[in-house]
């Protein structure tokens, strides 16, 4: 039995969660989320424990890679309509730097055009300094998405660490051509 698949999802107060014919609906504070998992997995909401368990009909491979993929989906779900997902990038290099237009992403990071992105629906994008991006979602799969998307503009090289980077992130470095003889 798969260990994630089998812990059930606890609900807190305060998020409304429905499950209707392969529906899952889950609403929080923050805000609505729906998933329509697959049809040989079976979700059960227990409302007096406030519990979501999640139940396989056999141990084929299949089956067993749902199982979890299905529970781990929606324990996010229920985590982001709580509390929403942050990813933080940061953008090093002399000159490269970020804007928000509206709702587009622009960003100048050493190519001869700036580079503009469209941000999602469901993602709300922060610039605390023009080096900084802060990306805000109740979707977690939404906002990794996204953040993959702005890094894949200029990910960081590795002689001098220019580049577009997660918060945190260690990029290996290499040592270069050594000078002279």
């Amino acid at each position: 039995m798969s260990r994630i698949g089998k812990k059930p999802v606890t609900v807190a107060d305060g998020t409304d969660i429905s499950v209707d014919s392969g529906i899952i609906s889950v609403s929080g504070k923050n805000g609505k989320l729906t998933f329509e998992h697959h049809p040989n997995m079976e979700v059960v909401w227990n409302s007096d424990s406030r519990q979501v368990q999640v139940n396989r009909p056999n141990d084929q491979s299949q089956n067993r890679a749902l199982h979890g993929l299905t529970r781990a989906l929606i324990a996010n779900m229920v985590q982001g309509v709580q509390e929403p997902f942050v990813r933080k990038l940061e953008i090093q290099g002399v000159g490269y730097q970020a804007t928000l237009n509206g709702n587009n992403l622009s960003l100048q990071v050493g190519f001869a055009n700036t580079v503009v992105l469209p941000v999602p629906d469901q993602v709300t994008c922060e610039l605390p300094s023009t080096t900084q991006i802060i990306l805000k979602s109740v979707d977690k799969q939404a906002v990794g998405q996204f953040a993959a998307n702005i890094r894949r503009v200029r990910p960081p090289e590795p002689y001098k660490g220019k580049g577009i980077r997660y918060e945190g992130e260690q990029v290996r470095r290499k040592a270069g051509k050594a000078f002279g003889s």
